[in-house]
């Protein structure tokens, strides 16, 4: 399967063109964006209506200029998005695990316990973990000389070993690509990024 990922587009309308030129290829299958769609929430249905008329699957999560809140108000009106945050949805072979929001703490207690549950339900399926903040300690987290990103993502990702982490939040970090053990995380910023699973 072939499929687009981005994220941080942050409204940006070059970037928004190039995205649903990219989108419309024939032989990409779906799309991913790992958040901050919009500028604290602006224009966030002018973006929706955009990218639905592309006639495909979008899986998504908020950042942090989005909320669940406003997720639900108005995902509903646009056919084609799946609010993947703090869910897990079936893709095939894989199972796309996404959490939103965030992205500037190194520790995250709640996802500590959505980890656990989803350890015990997904650790022998193949993953695409979604997420907005990068896991500590890899290129797409280093920022001024130092990381930047979250151990407790870090900690998950150790242990469940997906195939493919998307991540984003720290613009500086875009077009990043790095490996945690077998896994490979990416940033594939708001230009995006074309990605072929098997």
């Amino acid at each position: 399967m072939k499929f687009l990922a981005f994220v941080d587009l942050h409204e940006d309308k070059k970037a928004l063109k190039n995205l649903l030129r990219l989108s419309s290829q024939p032989d990409v299958d779906f799309i991913i964006c790992a958040g901050d769609l919009t500028q604290f929430s602006r224009n966030i249905r002018f973006i929706l209506r955009q990218f639905n008329e592309v006639g495909k699957k979008i899986y998504l999560i908020p950042g942090n200029h989005e909320s669940d809140k406003l997720f639900a108000e108005v995902l509903p009106d646009y056919q084609n998005f799946i609010d993947i945050n703090n869910k897990a949805v079936e893709i095939g072979d894989y199972v796309l695990l996404g959490y939103g929001g965030g992205g500037f703490s190194t520790q995250d207690i709640d996802f500590r316990k959505l980890a656990r549950e989803w350890y015990g339900k997904y650790k022998d399926k193949k993953i695409i973990l979604v997420i907005h903040g990068p896991p500590f300690g890899t290129k797409t987290d280093f920022l001024d000389g130092h990381y930047v990103g979250n151990k407790d993502y870090r900690a998950f990702i150790e242990r469940i070993q997906p195939k493919l982490v998307i991540c984003g939040h720290i613009h500086e970090t875009a077009g990043m690509i790095d490996k945690i053990e077998n896994t490979q995380v990416i940033n594939p910023g708001c230009e995006g990024m074309f990605i072929e699973l098997n």
